[in-house]
């Protein structure tokens, strides 16, 4: 519920200060004194259309801050939270209403765009004025307003999921209907391309591979005659071997005779043919290594080369040909059975459809029953609003070629003012006056069902008194038993009911001839004044604070 509205500097308020409770609430006064200006800044604070008119004369700007208790669950958190906006206590709601005809508004100190801020108030607070939009009479949300009366958001919610699982269906019948066309149109060279894929057999990584075993084949042609020619000088007919094992076995036969001349000598003639004998070992292996087949390497050049011609003519990498050639075979797959599948998800679809079918009906049922109960509850309360010739109507129409995730109904609230005449919807066929009443029937019937917490009546007793307007006064008590209820009222058997009282007036400020709007919270003899004033007029007579005591203590009772 709104527990604190505070307002600078718009029109005639320079600063104002109101604290609320729950219950109804009635704010009275002369005409003029402000009360439409009071409704304006909270619409304002609610997101509604900005005006720089509405900024106090000689000021840059003017601001409105609500704020609001609801619960946890409040839809108005959901949709704050949607907008990353921090919802632990309080929800406060601020708007700066510049001179020039800019505004800024802000939900919990964070800035927000005036869409999040009007689709968080509208959660919060229903104004209902004989000039104004009202939510009760607009079409799009009276389908909505009978599923709460009724409780049939579960039902609600299975037809929704019914159209949902309807809609998948839908898009992967078409899918693959589209696949399967394309594929279609693209068989000659799916099939070639199939084909000619299949016959190179591309495997990934084996470009790689080859280019590496190429360029090794490559090197080693370049190389091999050079080993060769090393091999010679170490093993060859030039080889020093020989001569070396001649020259030790010469000096190993000395050997005995000067050992101490001959042995260095030997040890480093073998170390020498050790190493000889090493490096040809490595040759022999190197010699070995480098010995290819010259048409491998023709072979590897013209793979090498096919591949990368296969590339070039599909437009992908050389590794990427095998999951191409089995993407294609795929594709050809699915034009093969792609009838056998397409069967399968048409027979899906039609499954879903028909359980959507089934969830809608059921709905519509059980709305065409909740659309009589709901208009035997608000005609019940039309005979004391001086409307007991009117009737209120829900017109449900079936269409079943229209069908969204709400079902195939089309809900309206209609009225019929006077026997005899056509029934109509209610914003043509009632008058200001009768649709104001017809609004509070409504309300005090779906009382807290899908109604925001906090409702605000502008002048709904216009143009009734004495026993209607005492109706009025009932049921809007009634109504405040569940929800918050503030009304601006011009009828004392309305503000007799109420169980707090604001007094609007217009005063002078500090002397001057400027004005400004002041409302003051009125109890007891106050109270019983400002009703003997709205039932006498100017002159207050003893006579009319009787009356107003009597219609005080008629209230509580």
């Amino acid at each position: 519920m709104l527990v604190q509205l505070s307002i600078r500097d718009i029109v005639l308020i320079d600063r104002l200060e109101l604290s609320f409770g729950d219950g109804l609430a009635v704010l009275t006064g002369e005409t003029g004194a402000g009360k439409s200006i009071l409704l304006d800044s909270v619409s304002l604070a609610l997101g509604g259309r900005g005006d720089g008119a509405l900024v106090r004369h000689g000021e840059r700007q003017g601001v409105v801050t609500a704020v609001f208790d609801v619960p946890l669950d409040h839809p108005g958190r959901a949709i704050a939270a949607e907008a990353e906006i921090d919802t632990e206590g309080d929800l406060i709601l601020r708007r700066v209403q510049m001179a020039d005809g800019r505004t800024r508004a802000w939900v919990n100190d964070q800035a927000v765009s005036v869409q999040v801020l009007r689709a968080i108030g509208a959660t919060l607070v229903e104004i209902h004025a004989q000039n104004a939009d009202r939510a009760l009479v607009d079409p799009a949300s009276h389908r909505a307003i009978l599923d709460a009366f009724g409780g049939l958001q579960p039902q609600a919610a299975a037809v929704a999921s019914a159209a949902r699982a309807v809609r998948e269906a839908r898009q992967a019948l078409e899918r693959h209907r589209a696949r399967i066309e394309a594929a279609r149109r693209e068989a000659d060279y799916l099939r070639h391309a199939v084909e000619e894929l299949a016959a190179l057999a591309p495997k990934p990584g084996e470009e790689a591979a080859l280019a590496e075993r190429r360029a090794a084949m490559m090197q080693a042609e370049k190389v091999a005659s050079d080993l060769s020619e090393a091999y010679d000088s170490v093993a060859g007919n030039a080889s020093p071997v020989a001569a070396l094992s001649a020259a030790v076995r010469k000096l190993e036969r000395r050997g005995a005779q000067a050992p101490a001349l001959v042995d260095p000598p030997v040890k480093a003639l073998d170390a020498a043919l050790v190493a000889l004998d090493e490096a040809r070992a490595a040759l022999e292996e190197a010699m070995r290594a480098a010995e290819f087949d010259p048409h491998e390497l023709e072979a590897a050049e013209e793979r090498l080369f096919a591949l990368r011609a296969a590339g070039r003519k599909y437009d992908v990498a050389p590794d990427d040909l095998a999951a191409l050639a089995e993407r294609h075979a795929g594709d050809l797959a699915e034009i093969d059975a792609g009838e056998e599948k397409l069967h399968g998800l048409e027979a899906a679809l039609a499954e879903a459809d028909t359980a959507y079918m089934a969830a809608a009906l059921a709905l519509s049922e059980a709305r065409r029953a909740a659309a009589h109960a709901l208009d035997e509850a608000v005609c019940a309360e039309l005979p004391p609003l001086k409307l007991e010739r009117a009737k209120f109507i829900t017109q449900v129409e079936v269409d079943e070629a229209s069908r969204d995730a709400a079902g195939f109904d089309r809900v309206e609230f209609w009225a019929q003012t006077n026997p005899g005449t056509r029934p109509g919807p209610m914003m043509k066929v009632a008058s200001g006056g009768e649709l104001s009443r017809f609004m509070l029937a409504l309300k005090v019937v779906l009382a807290d069902k899908g109604s925001a917490p906090t409702l605000v009546f502008d002048e709904i007793d216009t143009g009734v008194g004495g026993a209607v307007a005492d109706a009025i006064g009932q049921r809007l008590a009634r109504l405040a038993e569940r929800v918050q209820v503030m009304a601006v009222t011009h009828a004392p058997q309305v503000a007799a009911r109420a169980g707090a009282h604001y007094l609007i007036s217009k005063e002078p400020v500090d002397g001057s001839d400027r004005v400004a709007t002041r409302v003051a919270p009125l109890r007891e003899a106050p109270r019983r004044d400002e009703i003997a004033r709205m039932l006498a007029g100017a002159t207050i007579t003893d006579e009319a604070r009787a009356a107003a005591k009597k219609l005080l203590e008629a209230a509580v009772r």
